[in-house]
């Protein structure tokens, strides 16, 4: 009996790739093409990373040799670690004193300048009323006004209001000097949340006040963090308003703190000392950063993701 055999089917051949654009399979070319932009990007990102990360790690490893070696040999790594440098530093050069005042004016400032904010900006993000603009642009013009020039008119006003070298009005300073930019970032979050959450709250009987502090304030969590940093970062560092509105050698914030003893140090000065309390002024915006860092990104993707 003769039988017949049925052709067998031809392996499976895998289907080409379609582009996502015009529904054609990418051309090698373009392959290659992405291949080298995205070698050249990360080279440029790990050189950025290097040029950042390397002056930190050698002030950090120069806060802990004494200043024999920090001349002698300032690449080399310590023979042993000077814990006498970071105690000289904090005792000696006031360094806890300094420490003291900027942590209460930075404090007190970030805290003012995220609720009057976070205020103005739900204000003007939510609700609409004649010259609702105009106060908005205000606020993002006093971003490209520069500080310099108001220096002088700023300190004649700070003191005829009796507030010259205290620590009160240079908290008052630093707010006024961060509320546009907070105003400015902080409205555009608002107008990103969704507006059925606090129309159900008004719904619900909840007044304007608890809306905004119990339900919109809690929803804009990333968004405050985010310029909250910001802030932190710019009134941490800030050196030009201390210097002309707080000489008094009681309040001096660190920034000023550093420059001073920089200055009087000469030639014999004690530079280990210096590194230390440069290390020191350092840190708390590191770990800042290295706790928020996730809540930043979230916060400055939220409004576009949006």
């Amino acid at each position: 009996m003769k039988t017949t055999e049925t052709p067998t089917a031809p392996d499976a051949v895998p289907a080409p790739r379609v582009s996502k654009q015009d529904g054609r399979p990418p051309r090698p070319k373009e392959k290659s093409e992405g291949q080298v932009l995205n070698v050249f990007s990360h080279g440029i990102l790990i050189v950025w990373a290097i040029l950042v990360v390397m002056p930190l790690l050698w002030a950090v490893m120069t806060s802990f040799k004494d200043d024999a070696a920090i001349f002698n040999s300032p690449w080399s790594l310590p023979t042993s670690l000077n814990f006498d440098n970071w105690s000289r530093a904090w005792s000696q050069a006031r360094m806890a004193d300094y420490f003291l005042n900027t942590i209460m004016v930075v404090g007190g400032s970030l805290i003012g300048t995220l609720v009057l904010g976070s205020m103005a900006a739900y204000v003007l993000a939510r609700f609409e009323f004649p010259g609702n603009r105009f106060l908005y642009y205000l606020f993002v013009g006093g971003m490209s006004f520069p500080v310099m020039l108001a220096l002088v008119p700023l300190f004649y006003v700070v003191n005829n209001m009796g507030l010259l070298n205290t620590i009160h009005g240079l908290i008052l300073v630093y707010i006024a000097y961060s509320l546009p930019f907070t105003v400015f970032f902080l409205t555009s979050f608002f107008r990103s949340l969704p507006s059925s959450v606090a129309e159900a709250a008004f719904v619900d009987g909840a007044t304007h006040t608890r809306t905004f502090f119990q339900i919109m304030l809690p929803m804009a969590r990333p968004g405050l963090i985010s310029v909250g940093i910001f802030n932190f970062l710019g009134q941490w560092n800030q050196y030009m308003l201390p210097t002309v509105l707080n000489s008094d050698p009681e309040n001096r914030v660190l920034t000023q703190g550093l420059v001073q003893l920089s200055v009087s140090q000469g030639y014999k000065g004690d530079w280990s000392g210096l590194f230390a309390g440069l290390v020191m002024a350092m840190l708390p915006v590191l770990a800042a950063y290295i706790v928020f860092q996730r809540q930043v990104v979230s916060g400055l993707t939220a409004g576009a993701l949006k």
